[in-house]
This record gives C-alpha cells, sequence and structure tokens, in this order.
C-alpha cells in the first residue's frame, strides 16, 4: 500500500480518502489525516495521551463519531494528535489511544479550523485493503 491518505477537495469542505491492510490501520489513518489538515505532524510531539472509546450503530457512524471525539478533544482541551493506536475495532465498538500535545502557537502553524466530520459522501470499503472516505465541515 502506497500512502496512508490523501486530501479530498471539495467545493466548500475538505475531506480525506484513508487507506489500511485492515480497518483499523485505515481508521488510524483517518485521524493522522484530519490533524495533517489542522497542522504539520512533523512539529507535533508524543508527550501525552488519551484514551478514547465508542460505540455507535455501524461501521460508518463509528468513522463519524471517532473523528468527532478527536475534533472534540483538540476544541476542549487543545490537543493536536499524531499517533493513533486502535486497540479493538468492530462494527459498531472501538477502543484507542491517541497521542500528541498541547497545541503551541510558537511550534504549531494551524491551518484549517475543523468543525466536524459529516456523513456527506461517507464511504468505507473493504475489499483489497481497507478504505474510508470523510468529508469535514471547516
Amino acid at each position: 500500500m502506497g500512502k496512508d491518505f490523501e486530501i479530498l477537495d471539495h467545493t466548500a469542505d475538505v475531506g480525506i480518502i484513508a487507506y489500511g491492510a485492515d480497518m483499523s490501520q485505515a481508521f488510524a489513518n483517518a485521524a493522522r489525516g484530519l490533524f495533517s489538515l489542522i497542522t504539520e505532524l512533523d512539529d507535533v510531539e508524543e508527550v501525552l495521551h488519551r484514551d478514547i472509546e465508542l460505540t455507535a450503530t455501524d461501521e460508518e457512524s463509528l468513522l463519524v463519531e471517532w473523528l468527532n471525539e478527536l475534533v472534540y478533544q483538540f476544541d476542549t482541551e487543545n490537543i493536536i494528535f499524531k499517533r493513533f493506536d486502535i486497540i479493538q475495532l468492530d462494527n459498531t465498538h472501538l477502543k484507542a489511544r491517541s497521542y500528541g500535545e498541547k497545541a503551541d502557537s510558537s511550534k504549531h502553524k494551524l491551518k484549517t479550523g475543523v468543525k466536524a466530520a459529516t456523513y456527506h459522501m461517507l464511504k468505507v470499503d473493504k475489499g483489497d485493503g481497507c478504505r474510508v472516505q470523510v468529508l469535514f465541515d471547516i
């Protein structure tokens, strides 16, 4: 597999397509893609972590809930995450640990203000490898 994710240009919003050998890797790469929209990930250190556990009705909803929880953590605790370990993932449940640090304006240049992951054009594909696509309100 060549790349972890790619940016998807859309008229009013921005999106990502994330890839993985399995769905856990695709969810982790979607989270990396999200934070790559917010800042340069090379400038982020892994000095703290947050454990996240979520339940949703299906895999698509779980992806949106996962990304929106990360946006919430950024908005409320000012944490930029860089690495994501998906500990457990099935169609309705996710358990993960996210690593990063507090945003620091002298160190992190914020690029895009992401408001939320949306259901518009949402896709979760399992085939030869896994692929997820999500658009964000900005």
